[in-house]
């Protein structure tokens, strides 16, 4: 069976090269932190364009301790695109602040500008609008978010961003790279995604001073500067390993030099081949990159979807369905959401995408 992702075709690949990595680390003694922890974030801030990159121990892990450095917590509201994984809400109610699901754009898959204003405005109906602090968007399946509307709308109404580019890493807009377009940008280093590691990481993106001086501290059970005995806040422990770091620079260094084209690249024969038939392809608007963290086409309806699925079975073909079930609608939020829309979008996303492989190697 082809594999999705085509992860061990690509350590194959680049197996020397990870194999030296990970055999310096071991032999160097520095397991937490150290060199290749450091350098990893230089490459990383410099690859993305921003100040500061500080690493984690996954991508919720980035989120969770996004929202902290920010200030929001217990009763605040933060938007959420009701199409994405749990994580992006499940971040905000673990601060004790309250998410509310905004329906997303067709197209895109992405967190829709317009739904967004009129959540903001229906709120503020209902009374919550002190309570609005922020939105959270997702840059879903590579792609980056509509920052260009999204940064009209947080101006007006004087709201934060996070960006949850955990799929987006790659990404751009007009040249500007995803993990860049919020007051904080998280990634995850899952396996699977974009640039991932061999096991759990993530990291947090910002070009604020005092953000990035608190996170530092935070992640390291709140201590102060470089002294992990005088602590100075209740922090976390959420650390980046060194071997996982290691792993990452190589790996980095792939992405960069190849593996996004590549992946571009292979997402236009899927265009080409696909093109005429009964599918709505991947939208990548004027100006935008992906980076194909999935690539993901929309059928006509739930039976059509499921039908094209058992086929591509049936020939050893591996698909995914990313999500069948949207936020609002999760188990965990029974009872405990402000409802304000039908999310006729996410529902029809839910009913009617699947997932190609996409594998480089």
């Amino acid at each position: 069976m082809m594999e999705f992702r085509g992860l061990k075709a690509q350590y194959k690949a680049l197996k020397k090269e990870i194999d030296t990595a990970i055999l310096n680390v071991l032999e160097s003694g520095q397991y937490i932190g150290g060199t290749e922890v450091k350098e990893l974030e230089k490459e990383l801030a410099k690859y993305i364009g921003v100040k500061h990159c500080i690493t984690c121990a996954n991508g919720t892990d980035a989120l969770t301790i996004s929202l902290t450095s920010l200030g929001i917590g217990k009763d605040d509201i933060v938007l959420v695109p009701d199409f994405t994984f749990f994580a992006s809400a499940e971040s905000v109610a673990f601060v004790g602040a309250v998410p509310v699901f905004v329906d997303v754009d067709e197209q895109t898959y992405n967190i829709c500008p317009q739904k967004i204003e009129e959540t903001i405005l229906e709120l503020q109906q209902k009374g919550y609008g002190k309570q609005l602090k922020a939105i959270m968007t997702v840059d879903l399946f590579g792609l980056p978010a509509n920052y260009p509307e999204i940064k009209k709308i947080v101006d007006k109404y004087n709201l934060l961003i996070i960006e949850d580019a955990a799929q987006g890493f790659g990404g751009s807009i007009n040249g500007q790279k995803a993990c860049s377009f919020g007051d904080i940008a998280t990634t995850s280093f899952f396996p699977a995604k974009p640039l991932g590691c061999y096991g759990d990481g993530g990291a947090i993106f910002t070009n604020n001073d005092e953000l990035a001086t608190f996170i530092r501290s935070y992640v390291v059970h709140g201590k102060n500067g470089d002294d992990k005995y005088d602590n100075i806040r209740i922090g976390v422990n959420s650390r980046l390993d060194s071997i996982q770091a290691a792993i990452l620079r190589v790996k980095l260094k792939a992405f960069k030099n190849y593996e996004l084209d590549a992946v571009n690249k292979i997402a236009e024969k899927y265009n080409q081949q696909l093109k005429g038939k009964n599918y709505q392809l991947p939208c990548i608007p004027e100006g935008y990159i992906s980076s194909f963290a999935q690539y993901t086409i929309r059928l006509n309806s739930k039976e059509a979807r499921d039908n094209l699925q058992k086929k591509y079975a049936n020939k050893d073909v591996l698909t995914m369905i990313y999500y069948n079930k949207s936020m609002h609608k999760q188990g965990a939020f029974n009872g405990k959401l402000i409802d304000l829309d039908c999310f006729k979008g996410s529902q029809n996303l839910c009913d009617t995408v699947l997932s190609l492989p996409i594998n480089l190697y």
